[in-house]
This record gives C-alpha cells, structure tokens and sequence, in this order.
C-alpha cells in the first residue's frame, strides 16, 4: 500500500516510516526540515529512510498549500499518517506565529487533501498537552480539555475541532493521537532525555525545572509506533446514537475517535534521571529550578480504550528504554 507520512524527518515520523518500509509498503513523505533542532540529525533520519527504494521524500512547507496540493494529486494514497507540526511547548511562548502557520494552516492543508482525494482514513498527532490544567489523574480521553496552559497545546485542540468538523461534514474517518512524552533512540534534542544525556556524558549540570517534583507518562517509541500501526486499520465509524450530552468527547456521530498513546505508568522526574544516570554510569549535577511556563506538573494516560481496541500494552520499561536511547547517543555522536 501507499502511505503519506508527513514528517518523516522528525523522531515519530521517521520511525512510522521506517516501520513500514520494513513491512513491503510504499511512503511518501514531506518535512521543511527547518531549523528548530539540529538539521543534521534530520537529514540522519532522511538518510537511513532514502536507502529504501520505496521511500520518496519532499521538503515541503505544511503551509504551502500548493505544493501539498500537487502532491496528492500525483499520489493516491491509501492512508495519511500526519506527524508533521511544529514542536515544543516552550519554543511556543517565543515563536507563536510558527505554531499557527504550521500547526492550523498546515492542519487544514491535509484535511482538504484528504476531503477532496477520498482518503481511507487520517490519522494524525494530538498531545497529552490538551489536558492543560487538568488534575485528574490518569488523563482520559472523556475528559474535558478546555483550558490549554500553551499556545501548542491550543494548537493541538484545534486540530482535533478541525478534524471533528471535516469528519462530520465530509464522512472522512479521522483518528487523533494523543502522545504522551515519546522517548528512544533517533529522539529530539530539545527532550529531557536527550539533554540529561548531553549534559550527564559531558560533565555538565542539568536544569530541573519544579525542583523535580513532576511525573510524566513516559512512552517509548517502539510502543508508540506498534499502537499507530495496528490503529491505522480501525477506521472509526459513525456512531448514529451518539449525543453531545451523553456520549464521550472521544466519539461522536461522525467518524471520529481520539485515543491516548502513553505506557500508563507515571514516574517522577527524579527517578527517569536516576535512570539516565545509570545507562550513562554518572551521577547528574542538578540544578534545581522552579516551574517553566506552559509546562504541566503531572501527567498520566488512561489507555484502557486503546489497547482494548489493538490488543496491545507497552511493553518497555524506563530502564531498558533510556538503556537503549543512550546506547543510540553513544553510537551516533561516538562518545
């Protein structure tokens, strides 16, 4: 089949890519490959991708919706996997506008691709972020998630209201993933993992931000990429008894569903450090720090929706899946 991965120079991206090559499928994909983290672990990423003869790649804006028309229309795609977005709560604060231009306009880029190409099914990257000021632990997806504490995050709810909008208008089945804190080998430099992991080789004190005292949902990337794939062929279907009073905002009467993506097993930050700390075989220097803006203090996926549905539960531990990340640093930056 042929696949439409955008992104594939980014960390999920690349590895959804790579996934399915391995599997005999044929991906298209486009990233603007910009600036925001290092361009030559990207053009890495690219790299390993472009050795497969059925991969085929674009450097391409998500908001050049001229470009994006073309590429549909020379492809008929049989699912589109949209990983592309401008990333990072913090970096969100400073460059609001490359949220909008990248995260909304390119959003609805896709989403009209896939209206007027008759698009089996989207599929497309949300956040844990959504949950802004919620307490309730774990997350749910029939929890309310109105109140943003960042403009990506607000980016990332829109996304799912314009995606509820095109499902209900056009019938085209969309399905949202929220992401909880994906981690492992080829991931991003601006992540705890990859920064602890920097600064702990390289002798360096690490910024610990609310003094440590936070949790998150920590997912490994391989567990991730297994959800997506067995996802991508549970093509959401109406639900005609569905109402807005008693029904899940995860469903609706459209084709439409959000699902959580996280291992369901919070650790504190102080822990997933001391994990680091023996992949590497060093102590940290830590310098402990109040709260960033934008970020949140705690949070935790209920999954149970997900994996009964794919029958499938994550599978890495934090031990094993810093164990690995750090074995991938060592390797590619050869320290």
């Amino acid at each position: 089949m042929k696949y439409l991965v955008t992104g594939a120079a980014g960390f999920i991206g690349f590895h959804v890519a790579k996934r399915l090559l391995d599997e005999g499928h044929q991906v298209v994909s486009f990233d603007n490959i910009n600036a925001y983290y290092d361009i030559n672990l990207k053009k890495a990423r690219l790299a390993i991708l472009n050795t497969n003869p059925d991969f085929e790649f674009h450097q391409i804006d998500l908001s050049d919706k001229k470009a994006i028309d073309s590429l549909f229309s020379q492809h008929q795609f049989y699912r589109v996997i949209h990983l592309a977005a401008q990333a990072g709560v913090r970096y969100s604060l400073e460059a609001p506008s490359a949220y909008i231009d990248a995260n909304i306009t390119g959003h609805l880029n896709i989403l009209e691709n896939c209206r007027h190409h008759n698009i089996g099914h989207l599929l497309y990257a949300s956040s844990s972020s959504v949950y802004g000021l919620n307490r309730k632990l774990p997350f749910s997806t029939d929890d309310s998630v109105d109140h943003p504490v960042s403009l990506y995050a607000a980016t990332k709810k829109s996304n799912e209201l314009m995606s509820h909008t095109y499902s209900h208008l056009f019938g085209i089945p969309t399905t949202g993933l929220r992401f909880f804190t994906v981690y492992g080998p080829w991931g991003r430099p601006d992540m705890a993992l990859f920064k602890f992991t920097q600064a702990i080789i390289e002798g360096k004190p690490i910024d610990v931000y609310n003094f440590g005292e936070m949790m998150r949902d920590f997912t490994f990337i391989d567990d991730v990429i297994e959800a997506i794939i067995r996802l991508q062929d549970n093509i959401p279907q109406a639900n005609k008894d569905w109402t807005v009073e008693q029904g899940s905002p995860a469903t609706s009467s459209a084709p439409y569903r959000i699902y959580n993506i996280g291992n369901s097993q919070p650790v504190k930050l102080l822990d997933y450090i001391e994990a680091i700390e023996l992949a590497v075989g060093k102590k940290a220097y830590k310098n402990l720090l109040p709260m960033q803006p934008g970020d949140v203090v705690n949070t935790g996926a209920d999954t149970s929706q997900l994996y009964d549905l794919i029958d499938f539960r994550p599978q890495t531990s934090v031990i094993d899946g810093v164990k690995q990340f750090v074995e991938w640093y060592r390797s590619f930056y050869n320290v």
